[in-house]
């Protein structure tokens, strides 16, 4: 059902708004009140927030200023790497990322924490984070933060990761709490975002690389045109013949991840109606080609 849903992009969409409930929903119920930190772009404007309301006792008529500020953050981060990243990735993480800061403003703090047992907060605020940061990867989206400024920075140099600019972050981030706050915070706050992290890896599928072989009578250049400008894919084609009528036709091969099947799919069947291709999942991938977080 869920892999049906991910061939439809407007479902996706939808399912992964429902992903930034979840992941919305655990933070403020088992980390907030517990006063520990999430990584990454969220941490900073909790990290934030506590402090305007510690020394300058700032409010926003009731809502959590730490999703507003996630928000106002997103929006200038997105403009700096929008033309880097392409339109459509820009337009699903800015709603994405709307969404996210609406629930993390939204959804009621408990004054008290839910699970008195911070580990046990930990433990299930990060496994209920990752699947809900999971599916909205999988889905080809992205809640924004430092996945967007990291992707940008790949672009830019190859040797930087998204994961590798992300522990660098986290690590001077978790400095500035150990400065602040009472080692035990840090502590729990990283084995929070390590459960975090771990799930998420294991929920997000769209970086399962998957070969297409298409065969096309069409000798138009329109399609491998759109794999490379469109998805960003290199493409290799050669003449071929089919083996009951002789008739000569073309083969295209093309190594992408899996939530882009679904656009290349659409494309051939508008250019070449009658095109036959083979979806040949999970083959391994090495050299230089792109895991992307979204397409």
């Amino acid at each position: 059902m869920f892999q049906q849903t991910l061939h439809n992009r407007w479902l996706r969409v939808l399912v992964a708004g429902v992903g930034t409930l979840i992941s919305a929903v655990s933070l403020n119920i088992f980390i907030v009140p517990q006063g520990l930190y999430s990584g990454g772009l969220i941490g900073v404007c909790q990290l934030i927030r506590n402090l305007l309301q510690a020394h300058m006792n700032v409010r926003f008529f009731g809502a959590d200023l730490a999703g507003i500020l996630y928000f106002v953050f997103n929006v200038p981060l997105l403009l700096f790497t929008g033309r880097a990243l392409g339109k459509s990735f820009v337009g699903r993480t800015l709603l994405c990322a709307t969404l996210y800061s609406v629930f993390c403003s939204l959804i009621p703090i408990p004054a008290q924490p839910v699970i008195e047992d911070p580990l046990t907060s930990c433990l299930l605020g990060g496994i209920l984070t990752g699947v809900g940061s999971g599916i909205v990867l999988t889905c080809g989206c992205s809640s924004g933060g430092l996945d967007v400024m990291g992707l940008f920075l790949s672009k830019k140099s190859g040797r930087l990761t998204v994961g590798k600019f992300n522990i660098c972050f986290n690590f001077v981030l978790y400095g500035i709490f150990l400065f602040l706050f009472n080692p035990a915070v840090v502590i729990y706050s990283v084995i929070y975002n390590y459960f975090t992290a771990l799930v998420m890896d294991k929920t997000h599928q769209q970086n399962v690389t998957v070969q297409v072989l298409i065969f096309t009578k069409e000798e138009k250049p329109e399609l491998p045109r759109y794999i490379m400008e469109k998805l960003g894919r290199g493409v290799t084609y050669w003449t071929g013949c089919g083996g009951y009528t002789g008739q000569e036709l073309r083969v295209l091969c093309v190594c992408l991840s899996k939530y882009e099947i679904e656009d290349l799919r659409h494309a051939v069947h508008q250019m070449d109606p009658r095109a036959f291709f083979i979806i040949q999942e999970g083959v391994a991938v090495d050299g230089n080609f792109v895991r992307k977080i979204a397409s």
